[in-house]
């Protein structure tokens, strides 16, 4: 179970990198780290990859439709939701299919009820860590409207990266860290019109703005806002009922912040400076990959891009 959780927060930290806008190259590219590979997403497919125990590389693609080009899916606020849906439902069959050609082992497919009762388990567990224990604690701290409202925030933001630096010692993670810094590098050396090669995806960076590593801390600030006329509104309520009404409040969070991370990668250095303190957090997030994982990423990006045929 811990495990599983653990590969949610790695589908969570990957949701929004989704939007390539560099004028040599304007493909929507985006992804995700999954076991031993990666998934892409490009314009018109998933692209996945995964290095068999063999050595050779695995890869695989299927249509993606998303919904968020079509009415109302595709209006602000809501299209940050709608993106996390699909890339939950689209992460959770990569990371079934990345672990049956990676261990060689044949998983039963995900139903929908696997799916559903999987979301529900994380949502109750990231619930209890990331709300409902900040929540308490900051209760403890003050009584101050205000003051509850900040050290909630803070405690939430050290919460996380605590647990994200946790994590990152396992091998497993560190090793699925490792693809992560894979995945950037590609989607950076795409963005930058480099030719693509593993050898010069190597020479990029491991730090993409669009990691939803830095979204993820960008919610945590939004949620300080968000939250706050919570604690002015039901003062005195019980305190399930104030951790229900954050829950309630999570998709305005992911909307806003959703916002906020596009705009700001669309916005030239200008945004990058806005958003380079969170970008930092992606140093305990990414690993230095080796030239092999970056063949497995670069097989994924060809495979979202066009089947997999160059």
């Amino acid at each position: 179970m811990i495990k599983r959780l653990n590969m949610l927060m790695m589908i969570a930290m990957n949701l929004f990198g989704l939007h390539a806008e560099d004028d040599s190259r304007k493909i929507p590219v985006g992804g995700q780290a999954v076991i031993e590979g990666v998934l892409m997403k490009g314009k018109n497919l998933w692209g996945l990859a995964v290095r068999r125990p063999s050595g050779d590389i695995f890869h695989e693609h299927w249509p993606n439709s998303s919904r968020t080009s079509r009415m109302p899916y595709k209006l602000p606020f809501i299209r940050g939701v709608v993106v996390m849906c699909e890339m939950l439902a689209t992460g959770f069959k990569a990371l079934s299919r990345s672990a049956e050609v990676a261990l060689e082992e044949t998983q039963e497919e995900l139903t929908f009820k696997d799916i559903l009762l999987s979301i529900v388990i994380a949502v109750v567990a990231v619930g209890g860590l990331f709300i409902a224990l900040p929540l308490w604690i900051a209760g403890r701290l003050s009584d101050v409207p205000l003051y509850v409202n900040i050290i909630e925030g803070i405690t939430r933001a050290i919460i996380f990266i605590g647990y994200v630096a946790v994590i990152g010692l396992w091998p497993d993670i560190k090793q699925v860290f490792r693809y992560h810094g894979a995945e950037h590098k590609t989607i950076n050396a795409f963005e930058h019109g480099l030719d693509m090669t593993p050898e010069n995806i190597m020479t990029c960076s491991r730090i993409h703005p669009r990691c939803g590593t830095s979204f993820l801390l960008i919610a945590v600030i939004v949620s300080i806002v968000i939250f706050s006329p919570v604690k002015t509104f039901i003062a005195g309520e019980s305190f399930i009922l104030q951790v229900l009404a954050r829950v309630i409040l999570i998709p305005v969070v992911i909307g806003i912040s959703y916002e906020i991370i596009r705009l700001a990668s669309n916005s030239g250095k200008f945004g990058l400076c806005i958003i380079a303190p969170f970008l930092t957090l992606q140093y305990l997030t990414t690993r230095e990959p080796d030239i092999k994982q970056s063949e497995v990423a670069l097989e994924s990006l060809n495979t979202a891009l066009n089947g997999g045929l160059e």
